[in-house]
């Protein structure tokens, strides 16, 4: 038995569980919801978890895991968070075990895939996954999320992204039109796929056909399957899911995540997402094969985290 504090640190939430790890059986002991910008550092949110009635504190686990959304360096620290005021250098904490370290909150979500959070995962495609391949997982939120799960030798590695900040390719004169809008309007280099295919970018979609500037809360409230807004987000959504698929050659499937489908499974149901995901001239029958499906777990990149906290401990 073991007990690993695992974190999955977001631009908008920061949520935190303490995991009773038996007999590779995961149970949560704990969890808590903490507001990512309700603290001025990361130290601070630490704090703020000690001072809470969380069941936690330093030195009552054996290891920890921080999945944080963004680029991760040497394990230890996330210098910058794109969606929160603050980075995390997990040096700067006394957790009570040397056995801490920071992981992309995506790579998270590849591990979770080896765990009982998406035992419920929505099937939107069946398919045959290959026993031992690589599965390719993606999530739009605030930011567009991407990692893929790698079989090795002593077991699996998630490969971290910062994919969500690739150029997203548009095609055709409207698309372009778009492309020309979105980044205008976001105010960035180039449209990436964290100024398409999130809740941004959701908002920035619909203000374009309609006119309307509302947040994607709104949005969401307003829009039907029928909607251009959802048909134009639809494909997108598929576009970057195909390519990840193809850039990953997913033969042990495909896992979407993040809130975006989570909270609207629409964009990912209607026939614009998966017409837009089979969409290749030399692949279609490949990605016809691939197994598709949502993960709307909201704990999973804890359980993701605890996942390879257990393989920390087991060396």
């Amino acid at each position: 038995m073991a007990y690993v504090l695992a974190a999955d640190i977001g631009g908008t939430n920061s949520r935190f569980a303490l995991f009773d790890i038996t007999d590779s059986r995961f149970e949560i002991v704990d969890s808590i919801w903490l507001e990512t910008h309700g603290v001025s550092s990361f130290p601070d949110l630490l704090s703020a978890l000690w001072k809470s009635d969380f069941k936690a504190e330093p030195g009552g686990f054996d290891s920890a895991v921080l999945a944080a959304a963004g680029a991760v360096l040497g394990g230890v620290k996330c210098p910058n968070l794109p969606n929160a005021p603050w980075g995390i250098d997990v040096r700067e904490v006394d957790f009570g075990t040397d056995k801490v370290c920071v992981i992309n909150d995506f790579a998270a979500q590849a591990f979770a895939c080896k765990t009982s959070a998406v035992k419920d995962a929505h099937v939107l495609q069946d398919g045959q996954a290959m026993e031992g391949e690589a599965i390719s997982v993606i999530g739009a939120g605030t930011g567009l999320g991407y990692s893929a799960l790698i079989p090795t030798e002593n077991g699996w590695s998630a490969v971290p992204s910062e994919g969500g900040h690739m150029a997203f390719p548009f095609f055709g004169k409207e698309e372009t039109e778009y492309a020309e809008f979105n980044r205008r309007e976001s105010g960035r280099n180039w449209p990436e796929g964290d100024s398409v295919v999130t809740g941004l970018g959701l908002s920035l979609v619909h203000k374009f056909l309609t006119g309307e500037d509302l947040t994607p809360k709104e949005v969401s409230a307003r829009i039907t399957p029928e909607s251009e807004t959802t048909k134009w987000y639809a494909r997108f959504y598929g576009r970057a899911c195909r390519n990840w698929a193809l850039g990953i050659m997913a033969l042990g499937g495909f896992v979407i995540a993040g809130g975006i489908a989570a909270k609207n499974p629409m964009f990912v149901e209607v026939p614009e997402f998966m017409n837009e995901f089979h969409n290749s001239h030399v692949y279609e029958e490949f990605l016809h094969s691939v197994p598709v499906v949502l993960n709307s777990n909201e704990e999973s990149g804890l359980y993701g985290a605890a996942f390879y906290g257990a393989q920390i401990l087991a060396g």
